[in-house]
């Protein structure tokens, strides 16, 4: 039974979660075990997304999930597939299967194909971590057959907690930004993975592999791979609609550098293979800072201003072009300044790039423009 003091209590202690500059592991851990005196469950399941392109970058377990990652590439292909009517890309705030008349079999194609025969649990209450800026990441909350279905009332207090938990992955992006890499990030050769048409690993190299296990460095996270799949299912849709962006994922890992993983569909002089091809990088400058710049929650005409400071133009240019009055554009500045956490024009610029790339200013550039292995 939802108490009202106590839902009060979690969702005032969660907010001020969200504004305190944990990192992202710290903040949705802490938030989850407050979210639990609430709506308890037997198993939680959180992942981050990216918020411009909505692909699954990170993953965490716990409870009776925890360590139980066999069917990650399962839960990737159902979620990305297009076959199922709740994926977190669908749900505005929050959904519980069963009150919202899915919990039968063959309502939801989730439940019927992982939740109930990989786990067995019998309902799933779903919550996305929504703003203005995107999708930032859900939580998925597991109750078994034995146990009474989330009702409507705890479905709607977890619908109020989307912005909060959006907040708290965004304000944790920033706290882990401007930090150099502490280790070695650099791999052995390309990082590509191939899954062929029956959804298995066909080829991986050794630099993936590499990768895969720097993505997966988090204390309860889950198999990257799963990233991966998220990205083969997607581009797979994308092969119907002419002109589709190829998917893609911007990864901060735990070292402190930001990757970017990109997915394409392979094919042969007959056609289409059924393969797709995973590429894993270093993610230049350019390839990060819409994402960066979400995560300062700017208003529309900031991240205009944002972007012109971001490619060097003076106040005036930026004046001309937005038509704006120059005392418009500072104010604008200060404003983004705040929100950014800087002080100056040169301090944005260093943040948005990141050390990742400030660092290197003595590594030579190949003929790609990018650094060349140290």
């Amino acid at each position: 039974m939802l108490g009202t003091l106590a839902a009060e209590r979690a969702a005032n202690d969660i907010e001020v979660l969200s504004r305190a500059g944990l990192p992202v592991d710290e903040f949705l851990d802490e938030a989850r075990t407050v979210l639990g005196t609430v709506v308890p469950h037997l198993a939680a399941c959180i992942g981050t997304h990216d918020p411009v392109t909505e692909m699954l970058t990170s993953g965490r377990k716990f409870g009776d999930l925890a360590l139980h990652d066999a069917s990650d590439p399962l839960f990737a292909i159902l979620e990305y597939g297009g076959a199922e009517s709740t994926t977190f890309s669908a749900i505005t705030q929050a959904v519980g299967m069963r009150a919202a008349g899915l919990g039968d079999e063959g309502s939801s194609v989730r439940l019927d194909r992982l939740i109930r025969p990989m786990f067995g649990y019998d309902d799933e209450l779903r919550l996305a971590f929504r703003d203005g800026a995107g999708l930032w990441g859900g939580i998925a909350l597991f109750r078994g057959a034995d146990d009474r279905a989330f009702d409507e009332r705890e479905v709607a207090w977890a619908a109020g907690l989307s912005g909060a938990f959006a907040r708290g992955v965004r304000v944790g992006t920033l706290a882990q930004l401007g930090g150099a890499p502490m280790i070695d990030t650099s791999v052995d050769g390309p990082a590509v993975v191939i899954i062929d048409a029956a959804d298995e690993i066909a080829r991986m190299s050794s630099g993936a592999q590499q990768r895969l296990l720097q993505l997966g460095e988090a204390a309860d996270s889950t198999d990257p791979i799963g990233t991966v799949y998220a990205l083969v299912t997607a581009a797979r849709r994308m092969v119907a609609t002419p002109d589709a962006a190829l998917p893609r994922a911007r990864v901060r890992t735990r070292s402190g550098i930001w990757l970017v993983l990109h997915a394409s569909p392979l094919s042969a002089c007959d056609g289409v293979t059924g393969e797709v091809v995973v590429t894993i990088e270093e993610a230049r400058p350019s390839e990060v800072v819409d994402l960066v710049v979400a995560a300062f929650a700017l208003t529309p005409r900031e991240r205009d201003v944002t972007a012109m400071v971001l490619r060097g133009a003076e106040t005036r240019d930026i004046a001309g072009t937005l038509h704006l009055s120059a005392y418009t554009v500072q104010d604008h500045l200060k404003s983004i300044f705040d929100k950014a956490g800087v002080r100056s024009r040169r301090e944005l610029i260093t943040k948005v790039y990141l050390d990742q790339y400030l660092t290197r200013n003595d590594q030579p550039v190949g003929p790609s423009g990018w650094y060349l292995p140290g």
